[in-house]
């Protein structure tokens, strides 16, 4: 039952990464020559990881994201058993989110400003395959590094770990919108992809490899970098006071 909640956890998470976030790049545009819808692109898809972060965090470990997934599998954080539910729970609530995009846009004859719902391309680094699984790969390294370090039991980072981790997210945005569109996650490139179709499809091998190599290789490099550091100790708690020692009572003396 636990298993079950934790897939209905992702199968949220992502159906609002995809829903927010390419329908924020669908209503301001998000190429480079328009820096506001740029930004805010950036700054939408980083919110819902801050949000969702403290939302399912506590139930999924808010993945949304099958890159994430494999990251947390070869880390030793969960089952296969888990990492294939987890992923098949990703993929359906991306599909559900752009199946959503595409009715709100359908119904009110709303323009996407993406001509494809937010789809991930190769536009940016003319229409090069290499270089946009390179970027993905790039980007995915240091987005899943991140996300490692943060949730290492071996550091004490507190309660900003959902604000760390979408904020990362936030800046290869910044940097990938321009090139890529930025995936570092195959489920939110498939779900749009589908009803996009044309290039969206035919280029979506780029953007499931390159997430999941990036992912692959985080995973490994900082097990190799953690391996020699120590758990910290946590605070040894305050011995209890010991109860003051009763006094003797003294026996009147009679007179």
């Amino acid at each position: 039952m636990d298993s079950i909640k934790k897939y209905i956890a992702e199968v949220i998470g992502t159906f609002v990464l995809v829903l927010l976030g390419c329908g924020t790049a669908m209503l301001v545009g998000c190429d480079a020559v328009n820096g506001g819808g740029y930004i805010l692109t950036a700054l939408a898809f980083g919110l819902v990881i801050v949000g969702m972060a403290y939302c399912i965090g506590n139930i999924s470990g808010c993945h949304i994201n099958p890159a994430v997934s494999l990251g947390v599998l070869l880390s030793g954080g969960m089952t296969f058993t888990d990492f294939i539910g987890y992923v098949i729970s990703q993929c359906i609530g991306a599909i559900a989110g752009a199946g959503m995009l595409k009715a709100i846009f359908d119904m009110g004859d709303v323009v996407d400003k993406t001509g494809g719902l937010g789809s991930n391309g190769l536009g940016g680094v003319n229409g090069s395959a290499g270089a946009g699984v390179l970027v993905e790969i790039l980007l995915t390294f240091i987005f899943v590094m991140t996300i490692l370090g943060v949730t290492s039991k071996k550091a004490n980072h507190g309660s900003f770990g959902g604000l760390i981790i979408g904020l990362t997210l936030t800046l290869v945005h910044i940097f990938g919108i321009g090139l890529t569109g930025t995936s570092v996650n195959p489920a939110r490139s498939l779900g749009p992809a589908i009803f996009a179709g044309g290039d969206a499809v035919s280029d979506l091998w780029v953007f499931i490899v390159g997430p999941f190599v990036g992912a692959a290789l985080a995973a490994c490099v900082y097990k190799f970098l953690e391996s020699s550091n120590k758990k910290v100790p946590e605070k040894a708690p305050a011995p209890a006071a010991k109860p003051a020692a009763a006094k003797p009572v003294q026996k009147k003396k009679k007179k």
